[in-house]
């Protein structure tokens, strides 16, 4: 039986993971900053903190954070699959300095962790996800679809066709099972996008229609965006394609995302988050 930690295991993507680890073939071990029954309570920004030797590693949150703490251990695992994002490409040349340096940050993370992969011996695979949902506690869709819900309007920018790749929380937790013991996904990173592309406003459209009542769509011009204070780079993305190509995903673990679930980015309970 191997040893697993779950860092974001509350997560979007960790809830999910955490019942396709049997305890037939697993001891698991999630990980959270606060007190739960049968969990580790642990911080991973705490350098101090002693963790227990394991086998294989989930990391589903911060990956700068996570790649700092793997090269701080003294026992490392042998088995690495880690969560980055697509805004390590999206966002490269982003003319927001935020947005810029987060598409840094990220890069930076994912060499780092490859470096110490390499030197120590262990086979990690790190996953670029495009826009994630399935859970009601992203910071994209969900915020979206509780506005609507709230106020019973969405704003619908103007010559938003850029293409988008809606991604299932569920499917990413299936690639992160599916991954652990495929050898041709060591030292290799993924991009893994939904099974559908749709056009941003499209995407919209759907997440209006899937919500109870009724919901008037309020068209809304570039010009008043950018007078709101909606970021050059945002705006920007609304007419660029974010989506990926999960050819190299099916070919190596069989990766088959779902279509776009607009129900689902809200699902019953998620609400009031």
């Amino acid at each position: 039986m191997r040893t697993v930690l779950v860092f974001g295991a509350s997560g979007a993507v960790g809830r999910h993971l955490l019942p396709l680890l049997p305890d037939t073939h697993y001891k698991v071990s999630p990980v959270s900053r606060g007190t739960r029954a049968g969990w580790i309570t642990g911080d991973l920004h705490v350098a101090e903190m002693d963790w227990p030797a394991t086998d294989i590693v989930f990391s589903l949150g911060p990956l700068d954070a996570f790649a700092a703490w793997l090269a701080r251990q003294p026992q490392p695992p042998r088995r690495v699959i880690a969560l980055s994002s697509m805004s390590a490409e999206t966002k490269a040349l982003s003319p927001d300095p935020a947005e810029h340096e987060l598409a840094e940050r990220l890069r930076s993370a994912e060499a780092r962790l490859f470096d110490c992969s390499a030197e120590r011996g262990i086979a990690c695979t790190i996953f670029r996800p495009t826009l994630i949902y399935g859970a009601g506690s992203d910071r994209s869709l969900a915020p979206i679809a509780r506005f609507a819900r709230r106020w019973h309007l969405l704003p619908m920018p103007l010559g938003a066709n850029g293409l988008r790749q809606p991604v299932h929380a569920a499917d990413l937790a299936g690639a992160c099972a599916a991954v652990i013991d495929v050898a041709t996904t060591y030292a290799r990173t993924y991009a893994l996008g939904g099974g559908e592309r749709l056009t941003f406003a499209t995407m919209l459209h759907r997440l209006r229609t899937a919500q109870r009542g009724l919901i008037l769509p309020v068209p809304v011009p570039r010009s008043a965006l950018r007078i709101s204070g909606v970021s050059p780079g945002v705006l920007a993305r609304l007419r660029e394609p974010l989506v990926a190509d999960n050819g190299a995903a099916t070919r190596d673990f069989g990766y088959a995302p779902r279509a776009f679930i607009a129900a689902d980015v809200l699902p019953d309970g998620a609400d009031a988050r």
